[in-house]
């Protein structure tokens, strides 16, 4: 193994790019980019029953737009591939052959009935369920006895008993686990297919992998692989476990909860920007050195250190992580927010797929006027509803500003006004408002609140001018005129 870091990503292809996912592929790429090494990218694909088709091109789309790059993977190929499991079978069978001419692992044809007989029969006296090492020295008549029966066998490891295994964890420190307390572990499965702990150590070998980063749920792996490297006479990588991460009841987080976004493409197609969600992910489990939240990726890799991962679990805080995006978004570029945000208002059929010059300056001037209040480009259907019905209903805080004694007189004078002026800009507009300002004697909020009553239903909102010329000369008319005739009535 060379002195240089190469990590891994190896996600196996069986659906989007979870949280948990985004977060060991990130750590990853800070890290290797951190330590000047380099970032592998590579699909463990063994469980063919749960692989999905169009996955690993979905975590690829989904890293990339990330914004992590990789060194070596499928697509890029590199000096040690092949980069897919179920392509290294090759590989992986002269490895097996060498553990079981060494005697280090042996074939074993007990079926699944007799398995989960043996494993009740440990539970009713009070013992952890483990294979109990029947089939480790079965003589060849025994075996020929089997397969005359049809029965196909797995591989098992052999586990040496009586020993402490030790993994050296550059987050938790020295983990023990007790052999006795692991069994001889299936390493090929019945169709000879290898499974996952076996493959990994052997491509991680393979590869030169220097560190072995991923999260808490890896570590009962991690004693399995241990005793891999060793049979092997290889030098084990070093290991870093990341903690779990947990939903806002501290619980370990479930994917099939709602409550939380918990892929990769539900953020993009929500209209989050990448660069929040990756500052996000950072600090679930890793903390900066300063008080600094608000980290570009060039910050996270110059800070990125493995003594910062911290042990203790991380809590996914949904309204930090919409606090996030919306100072990201208050940040970018006018063309980048419109550019998340308009696909949905058209998703809503707020507005028509093909629009002319027009309603594209319309609906540009309307979605910067929300830019501040976004916290992702699907907000701007909720904070613009107002500017696509005829009709308001105004609630009990509304109907409260709307019933003090000046409101009519503001009113009419605002209509008035609203009138005389040639132009519906926002300028035209602020003007007139002065004009009635000058007219009545009101102002401060004795003016601007009823006008804003009037003309949104709401109390608060973006910059009332900009607002009153984006719903248009005919809608404000109408709302003040509507409200004017119930106040006579």
């Amino acid at each position: 193994m060379s002195d240089q870091v190469r990590v891994r990503f190896a996600p196996s292809p069986t659906g989007h790019l979870h949280i948990g996912g985004a977060r060991s592929a990130l750590f990853n790429y800070l890290f290797a980019r951190n330590q000047n090494g380099s970032f592998i990218v590579r699909i463990e694909d063994t469980d063919a029953a749960r692989n999905v088709d169009t996955a690993t091109e979905k975590l690829l789309e989904s890293l990339k737009w990330l914004g992590i790059d990789w060194d070596e993977s499928v697509d890029t190929g590199g000096d040690y591939g092949p980069y897919k499991s179920m392509d290294r079978l090759d590989i992986y069978r002269k490895y097996v052959d060498q553990l079981l001419a060494e005697g280090k692992a042996y074939h074993c044809y007990m079926t699944q009935e007799e398995l989960e007989k043996e494993r009740e029969e440990q539970r009713a006296r009070g013992e952890t369920p483990m294979y109990s090492g029947r089939d480790r020295n079965l003589t060849d008549e025994q075996k020929q006895a089997y397969e005359a029966e049809g029965r196909n066998p797995v591989v098992r490891f052999v586990v040496p008993a009586g020993e402490e295994i030790i993994v050296d964890d550059e987050v938790r420190g020295q983990v023990s686990f007790e052999s006795d307390g692991i069994g001889d572990f299936v390493i090929v499965r019945q169709d000879g297919i290898p499974t996952y702990n076996f493959a990994v150590v052997i491509d991680d070998y393979l590869m030169e992998i220097s560190h072995v980063i991923r999260g808490e749920e890896h570590l009962s792996n991690a004693p399995r692989q241990v005793l891999l490297y060793q049979a092997f006479g290889w030098k084990t990588p070093k290991f870093a476990h990341a903690s779990l991460i947990l939903n806002e009841e501290r619980q370990k987080m479930s994917k099939r909860e709602e409550s939380i976004i918990q892929f990769i493409e539900q953020y993009r197609e929500l209209g989050y920007m990448p660069e929040a969600v990756v500052n996000f992910i950072a600090l679930l489990g890793w903390s900066p050195g300063g008080e600094q939240e608000l980290l570009s990726m060039d910050e996270l890799i110059e800070q990125f250190e493995l003594g910062r991962v911290i042990k203790a679990p991380a809590v996914f805080d949904t309204a930090k992580m919409a606090w996030m995006n919306n100072q990201y978004m208050k940040e970018a570029d006018d063309d980048r927010v419109v550019w998340l945000a308009l696909p949905h208002l058209k998703k809503a059929d707020r507005l028509p797929e093909f629009m002319s010059e027009q309603q594209k300056q319309w609906a540009y001037e309307l979605i910067v006027l929300h830019k501040e209040k976004m916290t992702c480009g699907a907000d701007i259907v909720e904070l613009t509803d107002l500017f696509f019905h005829d009709e308001i209903q105004y609630n009990s805080e509304a109907q409260e500003v709307l019933a003090e004694e000046q409101v009519p007189e503001v009113l009419q004078s605002f209509a008035e006004q609203l009138r005389l002026i040639d132009s519906f800009e926002a300028d035209a507009v602020k003007q007139a408002m002065k004009a009635v300002q000058k007219e009545t004697g009101y102002k401060g909020k004795q003016l601007f609140m009823p006008i804003r009553v009037a003309v949104s239903g709401q109390k608060h909102g973006p910059d009332l001018p900009k607002m009153i010329s984006l719903l248009g000369r005919e809608t404000v008319s109408d709302r003040i005129t509507a409200l004017l005739k119930d106040d006579d009535s």
